[in-house]
């Protein structure tokens, strides 16, 4: 077994490389036969030979036997954004009169996803606690078909028990899909907890340089040639060139989160002492509720927290306004430092509500963490807070 950094860097050969160190770009939209008795059986996937750049591409194919072998899994399937990861998944598992379970804290779009989208075609949808896994228990029933986690959720920093979610899901037949983006697959690996699919937001760690939007979903051959039908149909496969961007981008990945995830830790325990803040979310701090659960499922804590400050809404902006070098920007994962506001960005959509019941307060600064100096950082942090 080799190491994170070494799988990184090094992929298998393709067939076709002919000694080249960087692998090739296969920008077509379609594949030609020499003969037209070859095309049935490539369009039943009886042949190796490919048809359509929608169905499937040789870059794209690369892409995702990188990504199974990061995750532990059998097959990978990559799209074009990580919502279009998210929902072809859960819509692979569901029909009309099925019923899916989520925790509460999740990511805007998908939570708008499992309590608009899914009732309007008939899939009814329970959220549940995120940290309380009995009120998942009771809300698993026979007609549940999946059972959707976010851990690390966004942007509260709580965690699901992933292999007691598993459990439970399974005792009914159900499916845990896990939406791991802020562990990134370097910190965490759901399937060997077992989650039956794990997803990604790839325009974060995967990619890590801020200029792809892609998705993954990783699991079995069967979970995941499932997904790729479906894929087929709802159009949102990722394009050869983003994929050679993702795959040039996981090179550094161990490397990357590495770094992220000791500059987020120096940051947060900086913070948590600062007497501007009124509490700090990260899962590698001793002072998270579930810091013990970290220490089990999780290698790395991740390069995100969170904060609150003491004041309001315009005293966040303050802050965020007066930082030089973390920019005011949606997304995570880069190797620069973002900061972002959930309640007026990411988490929009949801009610004003829902999200203070899910621990979304306006006074909250969501902090991704990049790669430049932990010094450098604290300082600016510190001058911003400062200055309020």
């Amino acid at each position: 077994m080799v190491g994170k950094s070494t799988r990184s860097v090094h992929e298998e050969s393709p067939e076709d490389q002919k000694g080249s160190v960087v692998p090739p770009i296969y920008e077509t939209s379609t594949f030609s036969f020499p003969k037209a008795e070859e095309v049935p059986k490539a369009v039943h996937g009886e042949s190796p030979r490919y048809v359509y750049t929608r169905w499937d591409n040789p870059t794209l194919a690369r892409l995702e036997a990188k990504m199974a072998a990061f995750e532990g899994a059998e097959a990978a399937a990559f799209f074009s954004s990580g919502m279009a990861a998210i929902s072809t998944s859960v819509l692979s598992f569901v029909k009309e009169g099925d019923h899916v379970v989520a925790t509460r804290d999740l990511y805007g779009e998908a939570h708008k996803l499992m309590a608009e989208v899914l009732p309007r075609f008939g899939v009814e949808t329970s959220l549940v606690d995120t940290v309380d896994l009995r009120e998942m228990e009771s809300a698993v029933r026979r007609s549940t078909k999946v059972v959707y986690i976010e851990s690390p959720a966004n942007p509260t920093l709580r965690l699901v028990d992933i292999r007691r979610a598993a459990k439970i899901a399974h005792l009914r037949g159900a499916l845990l899909l896990i939406d791991g983006t802020f562990a990134s697959p370097i910190n965490q690996q759901p399937l060997r907890l077992g989650a039956d699919v794990v997803l990604h937001s790839a325009t974060k760690y995967i990619n890590g340089h801020a200029d792809v939007v892609a998705g993954a979903a990783s699991g079995s051959e069967e979970k995941i040639a499932a997904i790729k039908m479906m894929r087929r149909t709802l159009g949102g496969s990722l394009d050869p060139h983003a994929a050679w961007l993702v795959m040039r981008g996981m090179k550094t990945m161990a490397l990357r989160v590495r770094a992220q995830n000791e500059n987020a830790m120096a940051l947060a325990e900086c913070l948590s002492k600062h007497k501007k803040v009124r509490k700090v979310n990260y899962p590698g701090l001793k002072s998270h509720p579930q810091h013990s659960l970290a220490m089990k499922q999780m290698s790395g804590f991740g390069g995100v927290l969170s904060f609150e400050i003491e004041g309001d809404a315009r005293a966040a902006a303050r802050v965020v306004n007066r930082l030089r070098l973390a920019s005011i920007a949606a997304s995570l994962g880069g190797v620069e430092t973002l900061v972002s506001l959930p309640f007026v960005l990411s988490h929009h959509q949801v009610s004003d509500e829902e999200k203070r019941r899910s621990g979304i307060p306006e006074s909250l600064i969501r902090v991704a963490v990049g790669v430049e100096d932990a010094d450098d950082l604290i300082q600016d942090f510190g001058r911003a807070l400062s200055s309020t």
